[in-house]
């Protein structure tokens, strides 16, 4: 059997950063580690290609070449996975389709055309699409009944990636999140039980990163990292090991709830072990907005100190906010804007809230009749696609406050004293030799790209004379940090071309008759859920 698997290619998007990339000569930020660990679920004796869109495309040898298409993608890749699905059965492949989008919204119309919908955790449906195969079914929904043991899961197949095109590679430790935000779908994908790998499975994966000749930057894709803080700890400390028996060749990035500011000890564990940037979803500084969306866990610890906290341990502070919430009051977009400065965030993802499929906020606005099905042809699940439910305020409000406080966010000056304040205050880091990542590890193949970076913000911006005194300062003071100023500076190249599409596609909605009240259409209601309803 020949297979392909294939991730298709996102629209640009805040993380997608193609500016920053080009520079330095690599083409995608991160891997499809979904795919690759499919990859390892297959039997090993078949051939298999996988091709990741963001590296290139699938050539008419390539479907000529396979037997089976595997694909798998997410809320944002959705035009992508039709687009791919009729490539595929107009060659006359048999067409497998996963993923969270899948997995979250089986009846799309997008998927339609697919022969086998593979659901919900690969562990556990992938041997149940083969026996299917086995038996000759050409056909089929497979679908878990119990979520998968994690600690069985496979090395990913790291081997069948270009891992020359990436800036980061990509593991996971654990699924599942303890909290209960309206509008996250991980609990409705991975359940409330954080469930983890064991610490020596996932060093066996880092093993093999580094067999492979990875050495740099490892972002754990766990949506809270901490949710298990046993076994968070137990893995730490096997990390710290680890690092010092191989000289510290990787660093680590992940994301986790904002309540790692209340364990200093479990900080303090991180940073000792490589981890060097966390991405907190912080949301709002609206008190009521958190109630109002089940984020209580942001209301235990005041939010500037919880940052300052966590950036005073040693990690840089990553961040995502959120428009749109139920009462929200007007001018929340500024409150965003002046937290994010206070707080000195260089990245900080604002985003118009969006309700994802069978979350508890999409079940809501679903019985109150609030949900819209706007047929636009725009990228739902990015950043810039406006709410698809009749908001608690004008629409038009909020889009424009998102595109105040994304500009404010990302004028070069803004970005530089962010990043700048960011870096210096970062507080102790590991001793001992730096990983070879960020700039460090780019440095030798991307000189170019460093000498634009230079020129542009040292020559050519208004704010060049502040550049290099903040470099000078870093120099003498954070000199450790100066590889972390440089990647941030990198990733504003993206963020000002970013800036251009934000205000292109909110134009661009706001301006389609299909966004206007009219065309508007609530999505119908159950019959259950009709009566239940009324008055």
């Amino acid at each position: 059997m020949r297979v392909l698997l294939i991730s298709p290619r996102p629209p640009s998007t805040f993380w997608s950063f193609e500016e920053a990339l080009a520079l330095v000569g690599q083409k995608a930020l991160m891997p499809p580690l979904g795919l690759i660990t499919v990859a390892a679920l297959l039997p090993q004796h078949w051939q298999l290609r996988l091709i990741d869109e963001q590296v290139r495309p699938v050539s008419e040898a390539d479907w000529r070449w396979g037997d089976l298409v595997i694909l798998s993608g997410m809320l944002v890749q959705r035009q992508g996975l039709a687009r791919l699905i009729a490539e595929a059965k107009g060659h006359g492949l048999t067409v497998a389709v996963g993923g969270p989008f899948a997995t979250s919204t089986p009846e799309a119309p997008e998927l339609r055309q697919a022969d086998h919908l593979i659901l919900d955790e690969g562990e556990e449906t992938i041997p149940l699409f083969l026996e299917a195969l086995e038996r000759g079914e050409t056909r089929g929904i497979h679908r878990a009944s119990q979520r998968a043991d994690v600690s069985r899961s496979p090395v990913p197949r790291f081997d069948l990636l270009d891992r020359d095109a990436y800036h980061v590679m990509a593991v996971q430790f654990s699924r599942g999140c303890p909290f209960q935000c309206e509008f996250c779908d991980i609990i409705v994908l991975y359940g409330r039980k954080p469930r983890t790998k064991e610490p020596e499975q996932l060093l066996r994966e880092l093993d093999v990163l580094l067999a492979l000749g990875w050495r740099g930057e490892v972002f754990l894709v766990d949506d809270n990292f901490i949710g298990n803080r046993r076994n968070g700890r137990r893995l730490l400390e096997a990390l710290l090991s680890w690092q010092r028996q191989r000289g510290w060749p990787l660093r680590f990035s992940t994301e986790a709830s904002l309540d790692l500011a209340e364990d200093p000890d479990l900080l303090a564990a991180m940073v000792d072990g490589g981890f060097q940037r966390v991405f907190l979803g912080i949301e709002t500084p609206d008190g009521a907005s958190l109630m109002q969306a089940g984020k209580r866990q942001n209301l235990r610890h005041p939010l500037l100190e919880a940052v300052e906290t966590i950036r005073g341990q040693g990690l840089q502070v990553m961040g995502g906010f959120i428009l749109g919430f139920d009462g929200e009051q007007e001018g929340a977009g500024e409150r965003i804007r002046r937290f994010v400065e206070d707080a000195a965030i260089p990245l900080a993802m604002v985003g118009v809230l969006q309700a994802l499929p069978n979350t508890a906020l999409w079940q809501r606005l679903q019985a109150e009749g609030r949900l819209l099905e706007v047929k636009d042809g725009f990228d739902q699940g990015v950043q810039t696609h406006l709410l698809n439910f009749i908001p608690s305020r004008p629409m038009a409000q909020i889009a424009a406050e998102f595109l105040a406080c994304f500009d404010a966010l990302y004028t070069p000056e803004a970005f530089l004293e962010r990043a700048f304040r960011s870096c210096l205050q970062q507080g102790r880091q590991r001793s001992g030799p730096i990983p070879r990542c960020g700039v460090s590890r780019l440095s030798g193949g991307s000189l170019r790209g460093l000498l634009i970076l230079f020129w542009r913000q040292g020559l050519r911006r208004p704010s060049r004379w502040r550049f290099w005194q903040q470099l000078g300062l870093l120099l003498m003071h954070r000199p450790r940090a100066l590889g972390d100023f440089l990647w941030l500076l990198l990733i504003e190249e993206h963020m000002l071309r970013y800036r251009e599409l934000v205000h292109g596609q909110v134009g661009a909605q706001l301006a389609s008759p299909l966004l206007q009240e009219t065309a508007m259409v609530p999505l119908p209601l159950p019959a259950a859920e009709q009566v239940a309803a009324a008055p």
